[in-house]
């Protein structure tokens, strides 16, 4: 598991939208060789500095946030409420552990509200809980120690308090933000298996992009598209798995069964071309796959392939048991799969098999 203390490194940095601090950081220590520049979003770009213009463009994307909160209000008890930073449930987020992030740039320990059930009548036994309902006790009892003895005040990130953990019998890791610290990961892992050297031989411009927000509504990946101005890219994502949700035949992202190949989601419908390209690449690479049709959910393809003139957009998914929640599980093999698949086919690719995206006379 050649990977594994950074996967360790990123699925512990706190990084909710727009506060993806620890992230760049992380990606900044495994950046190798290549260059690394950050824009006013947060937003990374590895290689981008060595673009040369007469050559097209493949951009590698992965997004840095996670799931979290914000702290919207404290009140006079000194507990905080939230706002959702990304797709939440009160069942998902209900007397968990979090850490809040202090003016110090520090992070102290929280646990989402739950009203005991020796105060709850019958029918409030029944209610599902609302999110809105939750609060964060961090152990202060009125709102002026919140603020003075803590050093918390509104507007602060929230993110689930989970450290990373790897099985070493079987290879299965659990861990926190795993959508989509695995996809970060990847991006660095497909640089690092290349080395700057062969990177720089491709007949087309190889640029990482690590955007910020996506769980708000793909926000930084719209900025990364404007400026790589990619002619193609490879979204990597820590995808939902669904081999505790569906039948065997029905499931299409089931754990240690390899890459995901999506070919719509409620934000984009791929290129049915490049998506055969990248099963080519697996059939020759024998590394098996799995192709996804999906009825909701949506990754940074959705800013991507509508980006300047039309961009065809794969994206290869890493399936994740328990998506936007504290404990997700996922396989150290479907990860190392999508990093060797993606190294196949950036071999193989040509100059000329990008023609397929440029204006043509009918």
């Amino acid at each position: 598991m050649k990977y594994i203390q950074l996967l360790e490194d990123l699925s512990n940095a706190y990084g909710a939208p727009g506060f993806e601090d620890d992230v760049v950081a992380v990606v900044k220590a495994n950046k190798g060789d290549f260059t690394l520049q950050e824009d006013a979003m947060k937003n990374l770009y590895l290689n981008f500095a060595e673009l040369d213009p007469n050559k097209p463009t493949l951009m590698l994307d992965s997004h840095m946030d996670e799931v979290g909160f914000m702290v919207q209000a404290i009140d006079e008890n000194g507990l905080l409420l939230m706002q959702a930073l990304g797709g939440w449930t009160a069942a998902s987020a209900q007397s968990q552990a979090f850490m809040v992030r202090t003016k110090d740039m520090s992070y102290v320990p929280a646990v989402a509200t739950s009203k005991p059930i020796h105060f709850m009548s019958a029918a409030e036994r029944q209610k599902p809980v609302a999110l809105e309902d939750l609060k964060l006790d961090i152990g202060a009892t009125s709102r002026e120690e919140v603020i003075n003895d803590f050093g918390i005040e509104v507007g602060q990130p929230v993110v689930p308090a989970t450290k990373f953990y790897v099985n070493e019998r079987n290879g299965m890791m659990m861990g926190k933000a795993f959508d989509n610290r695995l996809g970060v990961a990847a991006t660095l892992a497909v640089f690092n298996e290349l080395g700057p050297d062969a990177v720089k031989a491709l007949p087309f411009n190889l640029v990482g992009a690590f955007a910020t927000q996506e769980e708000v509504g793909l926000r930084g990946a719209k900025v990364t598209t404007n400026r790589v101005n990619p002619q193609a890219a490879i979204v990597f994502e820590g995808t939902p798995s669904d081999d505790y949700a569906k039948s065997a035949t029905l499931g299409q992202g089931r754990v240690k069964q390899g890459p995901q190949l999506r070919y719509r989601d409620s934000t984009y419908i791929a290129s049915d071309h490049f998506n055969a390209m990248i099963v080519a690449a697996s059939e020759k690479a024998g590394i098996h796959i799995q192709k996804a049709v999906r009825d909701g959910g949506g990754t940074n393809a959705g800013s991507i392939h509508t980006g300047h003139n039309g961009v065809p957009v794969a994206t290869l998914g890493m399936p994740t048991r328990y998506a936007h929640t504290h404990y997700l599980i996922s396989a150290y093999q479907d990860f190392q799969d999508t990093v060797d698949l993606t190294v196949a086919f950036l071999k193989d690719l040509t100059a000329e098999d990008f023609a397929f995206t440029e204006l043509k006379t009918l």
